[in-house]
């Protein structure tokens, strides 16, 4: 006798097979299974997994976060904190007051100005793991014209598209970050009469996708092709990041505040204040720099980032949750044995990444350089602490060894 399903009515088979009750007379088939949890429990994960504007944090409480793995930075962390709740805040409380006026609030896109290895690209990556959606991070310099060798501007949506698990609606809702954008700037402020393949043309292709519009992208990713099927995406509720160094950017500042007139009775700025004249630039200052006022337009928040210091470098080596000498106490402790840095060791890093000019993310190369001969050696100190030192770190010295008491059983 072949058993059926005492819901559908349908027989068992392969591709559907039964499962019995406790006594073995009542059955229950695969489909039927996979549509009462659909029906329970389906509308509701939907809902968890989406950003609500019950669960979104505020601005205080984003930037509290953000405290938690970028170190300093404190202005730029509140421009970006606020930025990001106004953008989401936008997308889900405002259907409500739709049918109060014809208000429509814009999206405010965000402009990162600082040296590299200052947390431009820990900040974005950082606020997608808070919010859960999806981020793309994409290269600048690798965008070229349409018809050109390079990759098309809008494969930055197709990279978007793959994050969010090809899942149409999560990509619109994503955050998009554009690194690099300053090396995109054309050469002159005069627009120049010939094709610039990796410049003003990259930044007049970006602002159609930055603005907010239906752009097709191929699924597939890769160059477009005529008989290639699309998939529609719309911007509007995509928050594009754009960051960049802007190297020469505090040379135009100084030129327009007067840096560099000659004569008595001009005040001398002190050496911290000529780093950080970043904070007072304008739009006229980006537009000298190579970026056209369109693509500025529609860069409404600009959040400046400062060199970091010595003190600084310091505090990202041991205060954020993944720092670096958390992972390597931890990759020690694994081995069983314990591991110290001194403070004079810790400052020394800290120069030795200020001299190279690298910022924090070459903190990594100088410790791998200061740690590899130690642990190609580390099954050998199980039991003992070791502790790096100034000298270990500017003379290549041997660590100090020091043998832990054996434990009493």
């Amino acid at each position: 006798m072949l058993k059926k399903c005492n819901f559908c009515g349908s027989f068992e088979s392969r591709d559907n097979p039964l499962i019995a009750g406790q006594d073995g007379s009542v059955y229950i088939c695969k489909n039927c299974i996979v549509t009462a949890y659909k029906i329970l429990f389906g509308d509701e994960e939907k809902e968890e997994s989406e950003l609500t504007l019950d669960y979104l944090p505020t601005p205080k409480e984003l930037k509290a976060i953000l405290d938690e793995y970028v170190i300093g930075q404190e202005e730029a962390k509140k421009v970006f904190s606020v930025a990001v709740y106004n953008h989401y805040k936008r997308i889900f409380k405002q259907p409500e007051f739709e049918s109060e006026d014809d208000t429509e609030i814009a999206k405010s896109n965000v402009l990162f100005i600082g040296p590299t290895g200052s947390g431009k690209t820990l900040m974005a990556q950082t606020m997608a793991k808070v919010l859960d959606v999806p981020l793309a991070i994409s290269d600048a310099t690798s965008l070229t014209e349409a018809g050109y060798v390079g990759e098309d501007v809008e494969n930055i949506l197709t990279r978007l598209y793959f994050a969010a698990d090809e899942d149409i609606k999560k990509t619109e809702r994503g955050i998009v970050f554009v690194d690099e954008i300053d090396k995109i700037a054309r050469l002159g402020e005069n627009r120049s009469i010939t094709r610039d393949v990796s410049g003003e043309g990259v930044q007049q292709a970006l602002l159609k996708i930055i603005e907010g519009s239906v752009v097709n992208i191929s699924p597939k990713g890769g160059r477009k092709h005529p008989n290639q099927e699309f998939i529609p995406i719309d911007t509007s509720n995509i928050l594009f990041i754009c960051g960049g160094a802007f190297d020469g950017l505090n040379e135009i500042i100084k030129r327009r505040l007067g840096g560099n007139v000659l004569g008595f009775g001009q005040e001398k700025r002190s050496k911290k204040e000529e780093e950080n004249l970043l904070r007072y630039v304008e739009t006229e200052d980006l537009v000298h720099y190579g970026l056209i006022p369109e693509l500025i337009g529609r860069l409404h928040m600009i959040a400046t980032l400062n060199p970091l210091g010595r003190e600084d470098m310091v505090r990202i080596l041991t205060e954020p949750k993944n720092a670096l000498v958390k992972q390597y106490k931890k990759l020690f402790a694994m081995d069983g044995v314990e591991l110290t840095f001194e403070r004079e060791a810790l400052e020394a890093i800290a120069d030795l990444a200020i001299k190279r000019r690298t910022g924090a993310r070459g903190l990594r190369s100088i410790m791998e350089e200061i740690m590899v001969d130690i642990m190609f050696n580390l099954p050998e100190y199980k039991g003992y602490e070791v502790v790096i030192t100034k000298d270990v770190v500017e003379k290549k010295s041997e660590p100090i060894l020091i043998k832990k008491e054996q434990q009493s059983a």
